[in-house]
């Protein structure tokens, strides 16, 4: 068979070439068209009788350093949905916001503004194990309204909780980890885009808050300020800087009914957190100080500054107390002197910018009926807890027994209404459940996403009742992948806790209620795991705890076993009044509670019709 025929004429060899230049064509403009499952915001054109309703955003954190972006959300439980607003204050080539595991950019469920060269496009899209971005062929947010505003770009769209997508995040109760990428040029198509080659960030957020209304504030509160005196925030990354300030003389007992963080404007993308401690009465004088909390010459009277009275983290809102309790503040037993903790995240390393961000107490001369207290849950702080090196997933629990609720609360147990978990750096997630007659009957707080550079105090959907002879459990999961040595409990940071500080009323003499593993039976352990590996020569007793960890010869049985052991030995009780002294009763060698029934995982239903189909915008509308 011959390709050439020699009778083939001039004409025909023309329409051919044609022919093929014409195909050419619709495959280079097939090949920049828009995605069939992305908005082209170039071509949306706003219908002022179909425009979404003007919603309220109470809720709004700045994402990056510079507080270019922000993010602003509602929540309607009854739909279950979020509606988000994304403010962009300089739009270039367009903006990536997606949620994860723990702020990866790795497996991240993505939302994309992209542009061209010649038009722009809003699409759902994930990202793979290696940051390649694609779009999502099922497309869960659904984009109300695109326009350029006088502070800047904005754009409004929602998206279910829970999409039944195996690719999209599922936002439920904890924190949320929200990265955040700008494009620097035009992307001819999504699949161009990894996020590993942009400038990329991540913010920490409560994203799913409590839908009750905010009570109403007494008409005689006054307000009282805990700011830093005016400081100049190092041009470092991170930095915790602490203040003591003085109540007045004589202040008679108050009731703290509400609190708000005070910002200076400007400062709202470098403070991250604050606290405010109320210092031991049993210390008469605090000297005055500001400075680093890090600095190893800072008065020692500080670290007698734990009791916390007010917690904020970037994005919180006001915080409100029941309208029957108020924390108290003040009077007799009460110490005088407060502890301001702010932490500064300053990646840009800014020189010279003066802060006086802080908390704004709201207080009232006129007490409620209750007081509030605080009580702490989890793990006593001491070396025998102890995770080992190159765990993926590890749990430690802590108990507060029926014998110790049974001992010390009040007949009418105690209201629950907030709480503030906390771990160090290997901590990745909190969880205290409440059991009553031996069966898992609510959780009392919850953050499977936890992260220590994001703790604030979390009023509770529910505020739980506990009973005399109830159980409490907080279970804490660790990570340690990134360690060769064994993590011990302690106060340093790279120790561990596993803490929840409830807020609950009426105040009752229990402050504390917490265990650690009987070290008798550490002991034994210790030598069990020596045996097996062949070292005849055990230095039980002969070292510390921490020294004993360290000399084991960890592997998987080692870890095994040790994670038996807490889950089955006897368990020493710190249950403890607020003089730092035990209750009456015997707290040595008790039983792992007895838990027969658990409660289950709540499902999210997956929607049912179709998913909102793509449609076009107009850019400015």
């Amino acid at each position: 068979m011959r390709i050439c025929n020699k009778n083939l004429r001039l004409q025909d060899v023309t329409i051919m070439y044609f022919t093929a230049l014409a195909a050419l064509m619709v495959i280079l403009v097939a090949s920049y068209q828009a995605p069939s499952n992305a908005i082209e915001v170039s071509g949306l054109k706003s219908n002022p009788s179909s425009a979404p309703p003007r919603l309220p955003m109470p809720f709004r954190v700045p994402l990056d350093p510079h507080g270019d972006l922000q993010l602003a959300w509602n929540i309607s439980y009854a739909d279950q949905e979020v509606y988000m607003e994304l403010r962009v204050a300089d739009l270039q080539h367009g903006v990536v916001l997606g949620m994860s595991d723990r702020g990866e950019l790795t497996n991240a469920d993505l939302v994309v503004l992209w542009d061209s060269g010649a038009n722009s496009y809003f699409g759902d899209a994930w990202s793979d194990n290696e940051g390649h971005v694609s779009l999502d062929s099922q497309q869960d947010y659904e984009l109300l309204e695109a326009k350029h505003k006088s502070d800047g770009f904005h754009l409004l769209f929602k998206r279910p909780f829970s999409t039944c997508d195996p690719r999209d995040y599922l936002i439920e109760e904890g924190t949320v980890h929200i990265i955040y990428g700008f494009l620097d040029k035009p992307l001819a198509s999504l699949d161009q885009l990894n996020l590993s080659r942009i400038h990329t960030g991540v913010q920490r957020v409560l994203m799913l808050r409590p839908d009750t209304p905010s009570p109403a504030l007494p008409p005689d509160v006054q307000t009282l300020d805990v700011v830093a005196p005016n400081v100049v925030i190092p041009n470092q990354e991170t930095t915790y800087w602490c203040f003591i300030q003085a109540l007045p003389e004589n202040m008679p007992k108050n009731h703290i009914v509400m609190y708000e963080s005070v910002i200076t404007p400007g400062n709202e993308a470098i403070v991250h957190h604050m606290e405010v401690f109320e210092c031991s009465p049993d210390v008469r004088d605090v000297p005055e100080y500001s400075g680093s909390c890090d600095d190893k010459m800072k008065p020692g009277k500080l670290n007698f500054c734990r009791h916390v009275l007010a917690a904020w983290a970037m994005g919180a809102e006001a915080f409100y107390y029941p309208p029957d309790a108020g924390m108290p503040m003040g009077g007799p037993g009460s110490s005088r002197f407060l502890r301001l903790e702010v932490h500064y995240h300053n990646p840009l390393l800014i020189s010279g910018r003066r802060d006086s961000s802080g908390i704004r107490l709201h207080h009232s001369p006129s007490l409620r009926r209750y007081d509030a207290g605080i009580m702490e849950l989890g793990l006593v702080y001491t070396p025998i807890m102890a995770i080992p090196p190159k765990q993926h997933t590890f749990y430690l629990s802590g108990y507060c027994t029926s014998k110790c609720t049974q001992t010390a609360l009040p007949p009418g147990g105690i209201h629950v209404f907030a709480s503030q978990l906390h771990t160090h750096l290997a901590g990745r997630g909190v969880r205290t459940v409440l059991v009553r007659g031996g069966k898992e009957l609510e959780v009392i707080q919850e953050d499977q996403h936890f992260s220590t550079h994001y703790q604030t105090i979390r009023v509770l959907k529910k505020m739980a009742n506990i009973l005399p002879g109830d159980v409490l459990i907080t279970k804490c999961t660790y990570n340690t992948e990134d360690r060769s040595t064994p993590t011990v409990g302690g106060f340093g940071i790279m120790e561990e806790m596993c803490v929840n500080y409830i807020h609950y009323y009426p105040r009752t003499k229990l402050e504390l209620c917490k265990s650690h593993v009987e070290p008798e039976y550490l002991q034994k352990y210790f030598s069990f795991i020596n045996r097996f590996h062949g070292n005849d020569r055990c230095v039980c007793g002969e070292v510390g705890v921490t020294e004993q960890y360290s000399q084991l010869q960890w592997d998987a049985f080692a870890g095994e076993v040790l994670d038996s052991l807490y889950n089955t030995a006897p368990f020493s009780m710190h249950c403890n009044q607020s003089s730092a002294r035990l209750f009456p009763g015997e707290w040595d060698m008790q039983p792992v509670p007895l838990v027969t029934s658990i409660l289950e995982k709540p499902s999210y239903p997956c929607e049912g019709g179709a998913h909102p189909t793509s449609r076009p915008l107009t850019p400015g509308a």
